[in-house]
């Protein structure tokens, strides 16, 4: 878990006003910031910025349809056909056949976001069987929903090795995998850990079931409540000490929940949860998604391309971190934080995610989580859906595939304080790979106003831009980021900007890299 000192002082961040120039557009109050004297905050995992693929990905099956549907329904696998989560609308989704895990682009691309986490969990993987023989069932057994053959895993095992992914799942917990008194069984938990040890992988960790607050649509019994999932955790934690004991226990998993939010019917509070299942954790994990997208909710104004630069919008991130973060501090403390699992919206994600729109949330919520010592950020999805970082049946980069190869080039591990202001979000980081260097994050989220960011040394600027905010198109330094002829990831070069004034244009993002800023809390 990062440490922070809650040391402020000495940020030398003032307001000031511009002066002398004349300006066409309108201007945000000017920042004056120094590299050199940012103290430091804290501290996240190397794999902090990481990614999910589905098991219904993997499996094969029915997963958020895209709003713009393409699927063929003769490439159906009718082995998994009908699996969806219970009680949901089937017109919601729409069938993939398994993802293509040994692809050239694909793995080219997810390498290059590494070191990381691949989380391979969701609803779906509650009531997928793991078919441990080399003839896999033509239809799931009784309490279970998709089959997960061992072909298809050790894809996943491969796939994590070639693009240097630690693996993070979560287990069967459906009807399927219960005695006749409805207790939890860990046969294939223990299948599927064997399985993967015999084929090179391992399980760095594990969630005993994926949004346990949701019992309900996850597949779970009829009637499952606090109690069940208590006695339930503790079996696991106790089969996971025996059989993975390097694995890191992550827990409960819940989905968005919020002091504010609502309740509805088949909700468990995660308090409760927490409360029966007693200490077992090695890191807190929780999902936050700011809203159902319009392909859930049926409301298209409950969250807006409009809304979508907002602080209301982005600060959603920090109160979902805040709720989850005092149940830790009550039943965890000390424990490390982890998202596994966000995106823009749930339910797939809403047309814009897919667009440079949608950046602006993803940066902003790294730069958020960062600061606020979450160790692991998770996106979902890496290919599936409108919310994927990349197209999913092309595998071709979407703005926040650029944005994320940028996170990872330039910031590194060591957190710094670049301090609250308003007018523009701004975060530190000690630069990667460049010992006393900075890397400043400027996110300017005015759609007409000029931000300007004052630095008393000169710096190498890489700013995101879209002529449209609504493209699928992003440029770096004005150039369009696309791959080259051969799949050639393009070269992320910055611009030199001597010492002072800087100007950050309406609906920007840049990075800003000082090598030599001599902050001591990077060396």
């Amino acid at each position: 878990m990062a440490k922070f000192d809650g040391f402020r002082a000495g940020i030398g961040i003032v307001i000031a006003a511009l002066a002398g120039s004349e300006k066409a557009a309108a201007q945000l109050p000017a920042l004056s910031l120094d590299p050199s004297r940012l103290p430091h905050r804290g501290t996240i995992d190397e794999r902090f910025q990481s990614y999910n693929v589905e098991m219904v990905e993997v499996t094969g099956g029915r997963f958020w349809k895209p709003y713009r549907a393409n699927a063929s329904p003769a490439a159906r696998d009718a082995v998994n056909t009908g699996n969806a989560p219970a009680g949901s609308n089937p017109d919601l989704y729409e069938y993939r056949p398994p993802i293509d895990l040994s692809n050239t682009r694909l793995r080219t691309l997810a390498a290059a976001l590494a070191p990381s986490y691949l989380r391979v969990s969701g609803t779906w993987a509650n009531t997928t069987y793991f078919a441990d023989s080399d003839a896999p069932p033509t239809t799931p057994p009784d309490g279970f929903r998709a089959v997960l053959s061992r072909a298809r895993w050790k894809a996943v095992v491969d796939f994590a090795r070639a693009v240097k992914a630690d693996i993070v799942t979560s287990m069967a917990t459906g009807p399927g995998t219960r005695d006749a008194t409805g207790l939890w069984q860990s046969d294939q938990a223990r299948r599927l850990l064997a399985y993967t040890k015999t084929v090179g992988g391992g399980i760095a960790a594990a969630e005993f079931m994926n949004e346990p607050n949701l019992a309900a649509m996850g597949g779970a019994p009829k009637g499952y409540d606090a109690a069940a999932y208590g006695r339930d955790f503790k079996a696991f934690v106790a089969f996971m000490k025996a059989s993975a004991p390097d694995a890191i226990i992550l827990g409960p998993g819940s989905a968005s929940e919020t002091a504010a939010a609502p309740s509805s019917a088949g909700f468990i509070g995660t308090r409760d949860l927490l409360a029966a299942s007693g200490p077992g954790i090695d890191a807190f994990s929780y999902h936050h998604y700011g809203a159902l997208s319009r392909r859930c909710s049926g409301i298209p104004g409950e969250t807006t391309p409009e809304a979508a630069l907002s602080e209301d919008w982005l600060a959603r991130t920090d109160r979902t971190r805040a709720f989850y973060q005092s149940l830790r501090d009550e039943f965890a403390p000390g424990k490390p934080m982890w998202l596994t699992e966000t995106a823009e919206g749930a339910c797939g994600g809403n047309p814009w995610a897919a667009t440079f729109l949608d950046t602006f949330r993803y940066l902003d919520q790294l730069g958020r989580l960062a600061r606020a010592g979450v160790q692991v950020v998770a996106h979902n999805t890496l290919a599936a859906s409108d919310y994927g970082l990349l197209d999913e049946t092309t595998f071709r980069p979407r703005p926040n595939y650029w944005a994320a190869l940028l996170w990872r080039a330039l910031m590194g591990t060591i957190v710094l304080d670049a301090g609250a202001h308003s007018g523009m979000h701004l975060y530190a980081h000690c630069r990667r790979g460049a010992r006393g260097g900075v890397t400043l994050l400027a996110i300017n989220t005015s759609r007409t106003e000029v931000g300007s960011l004052r630095l008393p040394a000169a710096s190498e600027r890489y700013t995101l831009s879209a002529d449209d905010v609504q493209s699928a198109d992003v440029k770096l330094n004005s150039t369009a980021l696309r791959l080259g002829p051969n799949d050639e990831l393009p070269a992320l070069a910055g611009v030199t900007s001597p010492a002072g004034t800087i100007e950050l244009a309406p609906a920007t993002m840049t990075f800003l890299t000082i090598p030599n800023a001599g902050n001591p809390a990077c060396d």
